[in-house]
């Protein structure tokens, strides 16, 4: 039974990566998740906001005394002041982790705007990081702002970031793009190595007796698979980069359903954090079992098998499948 897989250029023993959640925030909970087979780990996020406050911290200390006396060096900064910096201890993080695990380490920068945070990248990558997974999350919320103009936003951010690094890059899409399939198509071209389909946002709630807004974590279901199964299947063969199944993903059937549908590699997330690591040995057993009933045997004998690079329309295929959908809840 052959389950390795090739994800960024990273050769894989199975299709299973842990990302970005509490989980890959602890190096004893990285360690339990090895241990039950996962193939890799994307670590918890890195914010650009994190890495800009903390520019501006350290341009500030040495800047706000630079007309005093020369001689007065006790206004500058003593190291201790940087010690505990939380950009730092993300690369020490880092080199911990690589120094404990065997599994590729991909590290997580979460942001959209250009500026000197993506400068920040090449760190990551000198810290020891296999991968870079950037996830741009950015919410327009002007009524003025041109859709053209948010993707734009998105595309350069991927070129600067990508223009820091020489590791494998993967961005992590959402779904919201009046056109995923040629946005998919921009981020390669900007030098995405890899795209993972698609994004988790947050819920948003209202609190009715603090009568404030909310914003919770996603937790996702395999319900949530469906348009994560749709564009694996349009994407697939039509770009030159990876690609992972990163939403509604919780069992063996799930990652079945994925790499059929043309995913290299699945994140799992909301199914580790409500059933912990265990779960990834479940799922894998789930992946084996099925395999041996219907004679694969490997996972690149079944990737791909039902996308749509197997029909000359696919436009059309998938209008007719949504008429048929219809038809027949109607009877």
């Amino acid at each position: 039974m052959e389950l390795t897989t090739t994800h960024l250029g990273l050769e894989l023993k199975n299709p299973l990566i842990a990302s970005a959640s509490p989980l890959t925030a602890s190096l004893d909970s990285i360690k339990k998740l090895e241990e039950k087979g996962i193939a890799a780990v994307i670590m918890h996020s890195l914010f650009e906001e994190e890495i800009n406050h903390e520019i501006h911290q350290i341009d500030h200390f040495l800047h706000i005394h630079s007309n005093a006396n020369a001689e007065a060096t006790t206004y500058l900064p003593s190291e201790v002041d940087f010690e505990n910096l939380h950009s730092e201890h993300y690369l020490e993080e880092i080199k911990r982790i690589k120094e404990s695990i065997q599994i590729p380490v991909i590290a997580s920068l979460n942001g959209v705007s250009a500026g000197g945070w993506v400068k920040y990248a090449k760190k990551l990558q000198e810290a020891g990081a296999d991968a870079l997974e950037l996830n741009i999350t950015y919410i327009p919320t002007s009524i003025d702002m041109e859709g053209h103009t948010v993707e734009q936003m998105y595309i350069d951010t991927v070129s600067q970031v990508k223009a820091h690094i020489s590791i494998p890059l993967n961005v992590k899409m959402n779904a919201y793009f009046s056109s995923p399939a040629n946005m998919a198509k921009r981020f390669v071209e900007a030098g995405a190595n890899g795209l993972t389909i698609f994004d988790n946002p947050t819920r948003v709630d209202v609190d009715l007796e603090l009568l404030t807004p909310l914003q919770r974590a996603n937790i996702t279901s395999s319900a949530n698979v469906s348009e994560t199964l749709r564009w694996c299947a349009i994407l697939y063969n039509k770009l030159s980069c990876s690609m992972c199944a990163g939403t509604g993903v919780h069992s063996g059937e799930d990652v079945l359903k994925a790499i059929m549908s043309g995913a290299d590699a699945v994140a799992l997330a909301s199914v580790l954090l409500t059933k912990g690591e265990d779960e990834v040995a479940v799922i894998l057993n789930e992946l084996t079992q099925w395999m041996q009933t219907n004679e694969y045997d490997s996972i690149s004998q079944m990737k791909g098998s039902i996308s749509l690079a197997h029909t000359d329309n696919p436009a059309a295929y998938e209008r007719n499948s949504y008429m048929y959908a219809l038809q027949q809840y109607r009877h």
